[in-house]
């Protein structure tokens, strides 16, 4: 209590307490004291106590999770690479994919996913799509996003995870866009894909580019329909 009284006179708005899982006898004692839980990892959990005027302004904990899908596309044969899921009540063709990591990029995801379910090697092209969706019982009840990329394949051969997946294949695009054994956004995908197949993929892609971030050294990932170069160097408005 008197180092709570000391954060307050210091002007201390808020403390965080970092409490390792060998020491969790702690959180009751720091609860009785005003702290409430923050988040909990696999090895320690956080608690926080708002001392400022008001209700707390800490920011919450992430509340998303990040799915990412490799849609494999074959642009000389037509041909993409979908799955089955093993374990579901109804096996419906779909994009091979599964959560991003922290600190992945989302190409990176697409690419390691498509790899680990199918064995076929890839290269992350563009962003075609994002589905948010809110109280999804497979994220705990909290928000999920799910994105899909354009990958290009540079392997062809499929070995796929036995323990994932029940069949994997080379479909065309134009059955897949047919079929009704798939799910709505697969569908919805296939037929952006057709498109921009026959249009060209610049009507549909998001491309990446690399940005230094403000902080010194580091970088960030920004996903938008392509710029010109002459708007990329320009200096001034005309």
């Amino acid at each position: 209590m008197p180092a709570i009284q000391k954060w307050r006179s210091e002007g201390r708005v808020a403390v965080w307490l970092h409490i390792p899982i060998l020491q969790s006898r702690f959180i009751a004692p720091a609860a009785s004291l005003g702290f409430c839980f923050h988040h909990a990892e696999s090895d320690s959990s956080t608690l926080t106590l708002w001392l400022g005027e008001g209700p707390s302004r800490l920011p919450g904990y992430a509340t998303h999770q990040v799915g990412v899908a490799g849609a494999v596309f074959d642009e000389n044969t037509r041909k993409i690479l979908v799955v089955q899921d093993r374990n579901k009540l109804k096996n419906m063709w779909k994009f091979p994919g599964g959560l991003s990591e922290p600190g992945e990029d989302i190409g990176d995801t697409a690419v390691r996913e498509v790899f680990e379910e199918t064995g076929i090697k890839s290269e992350f092209r563009s962003l075609l799509s994002i589905r948010q969706q809110h109280t999804h019982p497979g994220a705990f009840g909290k928000s999920d996003m799910y994105i899909i990329c354009r990958l290009k394949p540079y392997s062809f051969t499929i070995n796929f995870c036995q323990r994932e997946c029940l069949r994997c294949e080379w479909m065309d695009l134009s059955d897949l866009v047919k079929t009704e054994n798939t799910t709505p956004i697969t569908s919805r995908v296939a037929r952006l894909l057709l498109y921009g197949y026959r249009e060209g993929f610049d009507k549909i892609d998001l491309t990446m580019e690399e940005l230094p971030a403000v902080y010194t050294g580091l970088f960030y990932k920004i996903y938008h329909k392509e710029l010109p170069d002459s708007y990329k160097t320009m200096t001034g408005m005309d």
